[in-house]
């Protein structure tokens, strides 16, 4: 295994990349957000994958992680027979308990990536799951198994929603984090949150002369062990010795007139207050957030950053191996710290190099992508939809998202610019082809461009003769502000792309444009951050516009 690599990103399974490039003990803090969803009713999770009906009712996971797949029962078999012991074990006591479902496919992919993510983990390292109560319970008995019940720190309770309406049972606002260290010598920074109005309006309760805010707080030496002396008529163990509390009365510190001598504690000098294991100062992304970038799952920065700064320090390497959007490498970034980010989807891997780029300006690595035209076939061979959203990105496009049988006419992704004075939205549609390809394929294309400014098929194979005739035949798009023709209809491929190939278009639409910007970042004063504001120049979804496809 070759030395380890940070402030990259990876394009692939995790369980495959956690096993070929991060070596054991390597990672100092781990947070993994899998894909689980709990919107869906909790009892239709149990129903036997036997039937028409389930398969049509069972979507509990972002991927296709059911029980029916081989991925899930090697997955299962690989933990039950060559996994750590007590774990096979409860694996195989919850199959037994709850049947070949897609929960039992949850767990058992979960936890062979569970057991890979402890070994990575530095004996000083932790580990945070983010889930919800619909599989937390099963998740904890697993993390016990591998992590050791011992090593369990806590169970976070971050209240997500202000208010969530549910029509048959009290509304569902809270997730779950589920805490654990690798051993009894962890990294773990104390840290303190801001006094909320409430507490300070409620404790705060004294002014001084100047103005000066602050509580009584009692003299009592802690576990009742102190020095004993007689202090403004009462002798009993104090806090401090003699000499240092009448230096804090002659500082005015010591409030002397209630029956026994108390301390004031003013406001503006104390750090805040401890934070526990219910997060409710942390709100979700809501509609109007700043941050927000369109991603369903996204989690606020703020949380990911408390996260980070309790349970690692500067330069120590942070780990998400289903990174979604990116926030946890977008926060370890802007902490100084190393990070590695995983996911298995080419969008999620796109958006994260884009938020990384508009946030703090870096431009990372993807391992795992396609670099040469034999890698372009595989990824094809072995996932024409990722396929299809790397091809988009090599272009600048867009994907048309998920899309409806018939709906968009072959239409896999889009340009949009503007090109004359009157600031309407003009669109150079694109299809993507990973297989055989004939001149049919220019006919759709050119039916479908013929209403907008013009269409571009990206081909893993090469076009043939008639082909090209027929792209020919269809003439030019003349723009307007430019003064200057393109090809109406364009053949691009995979192998052109990679000798740097890229669609002929007016120039101000040369940008990878995907979702919403990210807010530029500034640092000030350690790790406090400032939001520069920036105009969003995407619509909130990955959805196919209103294009003339009549």
């Amino acid at each position: 295994m070759s030395e380890l690599q940070t402030n990259v990103l990876y394009f692939g399974d995790n369980l495959e990349i956690l096993r070929k490039h991060i070596q054991s003990e390597s990672i100092d803090l781990v947070y993994l957000d899998p894909p689980f969803n709990s919107r869906r009713d909790y009892n239709i999770l149990f129903k036997e994958n036997g039937g028409v009906e389930s398969e049509a009712q069972i979507k509990a996971f972002s991927d296709t992680w059911h029980w029916s797949t081989k991925s899930a029962q090697t997955a299962y078999h690989d933990v039950v027979i060559r996994g750590p012991p007590r774990v096979g074990q409860l694996l195989e006591s919850l199959y037994n308990a709850t049947g070949g479902n897609d929960v039992m496919a949850y767990l058992a992919m979960m936890t062979i990536r569970l057991i890979e993510l402890h070994r990575v983990l530095k004996p000083t390292g932790s580990l945070y799951l983010h889930c919800d109560p619909t599989a937390s319970h099963y998740l904890k008995l697993v993390l016990d198994q591998i992590f050791g019940p011992k090593n369990f720190q806590n169970e976070l309770v971050w209240k997500r929603f202000n208010f969530h309406a549910d029509a048959r049972r009290f509304g569902r606002v809270l997730d779950r984090l589920l805490f654990y260290s690798k051993s009894d010598s962890y990294v773990f920074n104390r840290l303190k949150a801001p006094f909320s109005d409430q507490y300070i309006e409620s404790k705060f309760t004294h002014t001084d002369t100047d103005g000066r805010k602050y509580r009584l707080d009692n003299l009592n030496p802690p576990g009742g062990r102190g020095p004993v002396y007689e202090f403004h008529g009462v002798t009993k163990p104090w806090r401090f010795t003699e000499d240092k509390m009448l230096e804090l009365e002659s500082q005015g510190r010591i409030y002397t007139e209630s029956k026994v001598a108390q301390i004031r504690r003013y406001l503006d000098e104390l750090p805040g207050q401890a934070i526990h294991d219910l997060w409710a100062d942390i709100p979700g992304i809501n509609s109007q957030a700043k941050e927000r970038l369109g991603y369903e799952t996204q989690k606020p920065e703020a949380l990911l950053e408390r996260i980070i700064q309790a349970s690692s320090n500067e330069g120590d390497v942070v780990l998400d191996p289903f990174c979604g959007c990116g926030t946890a490498v977008v926060a370890a970034e802007k902490l100084k710290r190393k990070w590695i980010g995983i996911d298995i989807t080419y969008l999620a891997i796109n958006l994260m190099r884009n938020r990384l780029r508009d946030s703090h300006g870096i431009n990372p690595r993807v391992i795992g992508e396609p670099t040469v035209l034999s890698e372009a076939k595989a990824l094809a061979k072995q996932d024409r939809y990722q396929f299809q959203y790397w091809a988009l990105d090599k272009v600048g496009a867009w994907t048309v998202g998920e899309k409806k049988k018939g709906a968009d006419r072959g239409i896999d992704g889009f340009i949009r610019f503007k090109d004359d004075g009157d600031g309407n939205t003009k669109y150079i549609v694109i299809q993507v082809k990973s297989g055989h390809v004939g001149v049919n394929v220019i006919r759709e294309l050119k039916a479908v461009a013929e209403k907008e400014a013009m269409g571009v098929l990206l081909t893993l194979e090469a076009p043939t003769e008639p082909m090209k005739i027929e792209a020919a035949d269809a003439g030019y798009y003349y723009s307007s502000l430019y003064k200057k023709e393109y090809p109406k209809i364009q053949i691009i491929t995979i192998e052109e792309i990679f000798q740097g190939k890229t669609v002929e278009m007016p120039p101000q639409s040369q940008t990878n444009v995907t979702l919403p910007k990210a807010p530029r970042l500034k640092k000030k004063e350690g790790t406090q951050i400032v939001m520069e504001e920036k105009a969003a120049y995407a619509p909130r979804a990955l959805i196919l516009p209103k294009l003339q496809l009549e």
